[in-house]
């Protein structure tokens, strides 16, 4: 949930972002409060199809994008070199897609992580101290998230783009699949190793795109 608002936030801005994430968390508060114990009965595996396979629509075109941006570019302003790149939003009113983003990173990861805490809390018959633990959770992985919006806002945009490309396309095909009923090698072991060939791809692709960028420019 952190890596995805963090990312989203310093990719396309954080007012949306952040407007996007409390809604998130106000649709699951509602949840928690309305449903309570019921939550275990929610079918979570079509709410991981649905929302993983929008994660994994927009996580392509970030991941497109962020490779020919990178191929272009290389990987100037990573050593310190400044660079000047154009925002991905710059309108003055709304950014839905990062509210989008947003509110569907926080709602699904919330209500797993909600499903989670009341499983435990209902079965040890205390809900309340479940509650606690995953509340204070949430808060000191949320306090490290904002502790590094600095030094995650100073990557170079074509490359953070490349990197919540890779993020958005990892977390959306894992939850598609897992909503279409596939199990996992090693459960959510399998999330470092989609990250890792997601990764291993795009680095192929950006050598091969400035091989042809740069013989192009060398012919002419």
């Amino acid at each position: 949930m952190v890596i995805i608002v963090v990312g989203v936030g310093a990719t396309r801005g954080w007012r949306s972002t952040i407007v996007g994430s409390a809604g998130g968390f106000a649709v699951l508060a509602v949840l928690v409060v309305g449903l309570g114990a019921a939550l275990v009965a929610i079918p979570i595996g079509i709410l991981r199809l649905v929302i993983g396979t929008l994660l994994l629509a927009f996580g392509i075109q970030w991941y497109r994008k962020g490779v020919m941006r990178v191929a272009a570019r290389g990987f100037a302003g990573v050593a310190g070199i400044p660079v000047t790149e154009e925002a991905e939003w710059a309108g003055a009113g709304m950014d839905w897609t990062a509210f989008a983003l947003a509110f569907k990173g926080v709602l699904l990861e919330g209500l797993e992580i909600a499903i989670i805490v009341v499983s435990f809390g209902v079965a040890a018959k205390e809900l309340g101290l479940a509650a606690v633990g995953g509340i204070s959770a949430l808060v000191l992985i949320g306090g490290i998230g904002l502790a590094l919006r600095g030094p995650v806002t100073r990557i170079p945009r074509s490359v953070l783009q490349l990197i919540v490309g890779v993020m958005l396309t990892t977390f959306g095909s894992f939850w598609a699949l897992e909503g279409l009923g596939v199990n996992w090698p090693a459960g959510d072991g399998a999330i470092p190793g989609l990250l890792v060939w997601y990764l291993g791809t795009a680095l192929l692709y950006i050598t091969l795109e400035r091989r042809r960028l740069l013989g192009f420019q060398a012919r002419a």
